[in-house]
C-alpha cells in the first residue's frame, strides 16, 4: 500500500515509517521542515509538505495514497483543549478525501477513553462520548466521518518509551529537575499503562493491513505501573528527593500536568493481542526509565 502518514518525523511516527517500510509498503510522510523532508527520503519514504492546520495539504496526501495513519498531535498540553480541536478538524480533513472508498484511516487516541470504572482497565469496547477528557474529540470527529462512509478505525496510546522519551513522564523528568524533588500525588499507587515504541508502530501496521472499520486496539505492552515507582526511578536518577503531595499541593507543584499526575488509568490490550496477533516484546517503562543516559548523566 501506498500510506501517508502524518507525525511521520515525530516520536512515533518515525518508527511507524520503517516498519511500513520493512514490510513492503510504500510511505508518504507529512512534513514542515527541509530536516523533516530529508530525514524521510533518506530511510525511501517521500516527504509531503504539510501541517495539521493546513487542511488542504491534508486532502492531498489522503487522496494521493491508498491508506492513512494520523498519528500527528501537538502535545503543548497547556493549550490541550486547542489542540485537540485542531486534532478533530485534521481527521475531517483526512475523512473528507477517503469518503466513499473502502480505504483505511488510522486515527489516534488515549487509552484514557475506554475507562469504564474506577480501578478496572480500559479496554477496547469502551467509549464514553461525555468523557470529560477533551481528547475524546478524536474518536467523536473519527465516529462522524465513519459515518460519512470513511473506513476508520483507532489506535489508542498509553506512555510510549524508549530510552529518550517516556510521553508524559519525560516533562515530568524536567518538573522535578527544575524544582529539586521528584513528587507523586496521595499514595502513588495510582498506575499508568506504557508500551514500547516499536511494539507501539508495529500494532499501527497491523490496524493498517486488517482494515477492519470500526475498530480500536490498545497499544499496551504493561497495563499499569505504579505512578510511584516512576517517581522513584526518577528521584534516583536526578539524585533528588522522592516527596508525596496531597491533590491540594499537586496544582501548584505540577501545573498543567495536575490533571494527569494523580490518575488512576490501567488499561488491558487483550482484545488487541487475540485479534491483530500483537504481542509487544520491548523493554517494560521502568527499564527504559532507568537507563541513565535518560537523565543526562
Amino acid at each position: 500500500m501506498r500510506v501517508f502518514v502524518t507525525g511521520a518525523t515525530g516520536f512515533i511516527g518515525s518508527a511507524i515509517v520503517p516498519e511500513l517500510i520493512n514490510a513492503g509498503h510504500q510511505v508518504l510522510g507529512l512534513t514542515r521542515s527541509d530536516a523533516g523532508a530529508r530525514s524521510l527520503i533518506a530511510p525511501g519514504a517521500e516527504a509531503h509538505r504539510g501541517d495539521l492546520e493546513d487542511l488542504e495539504s491534508l486532502r492531498r496526501g489522503a487522496a494521493e495514497s491508498d491508506g492513512v495513519i494520523h498519528c500527528a498531535f501537538d502535545h503543548d498540553f497547556s493549550k490541550f483543549v486547542a489542540n485537540c480541536e485542531k486534532d478533530r478538524r485534521a481527521i475531517e480533513a483526512l475523512g473528507a478525501a477517503l469518503t466513499g472508498s473502502d480505504r483505511p484511516l488510522i486515527i489516534t487516541s488515549g487509552t484514557g477513553m475506554g475507562n469504564a470504572a474506577a480501578g478496572r482497565p480500559a479496554t477496547e469496547d469502551t467509549f464514553n462520548p461525555s468523557h470529560p477528557n477533551p481528547r475524546k474529540a478524536s474518536e467523536l470527529a473519527g465516529a462522524s466521518v465513519s459515518a460519512a462512509g470513511v473506513n476508520v478505525s483507532v489506535v489508542r496510546l498509553p506512555q510510549v518509551h524508549d530510552t529518550v522519551r517516556q510521553g508524559l513522564i519525560t516533562p515530568l523528568v524536567d518538573l522535578a529537575r527544575k524544582k529539586g524533588v521528584s513528587a507523586y500525588v496521595g499514595d502513588g499507587l495510582n498506575r499508568w499503562p506504557a508500551v514500547h515504541v516499536l511494539d507501539a508502530a508495529r500494532l499501527y501496521r497491523l490496524a493498517l493491513e486488517k482494515q477492519e472499520a470500526g475498530a480500536r486496539y490498545h497499544a499496551v505492552g504493561e497495563e499499569g505501573v505504579p505512578v510511584r515507582d516512576i517517581v522513584e526511578v526518577i528521584g534516583q536518577g536526578l539524585k533528588v528527593p522522592v516527596v508525596a503531595m496531597s491533590s491540594e499541593e499537586a496544582a501548584a507543584h505540577f501545573g498543567w500536568l495536575a490533571m494527569f499526575a494523580g490518575l488512576d488509568l490501567p488499561a488491558s490490550s487483550a482484545h488487541t493481542q487475540e485479534i491483530l496477533g500483537w504481542h509487544p516484546t520491548g523493554p517494560g517503562l521502568i527499564a527504559d526509565l532507568g537507563r541513565m543516559r535518560y537523565f543526562g548523566a
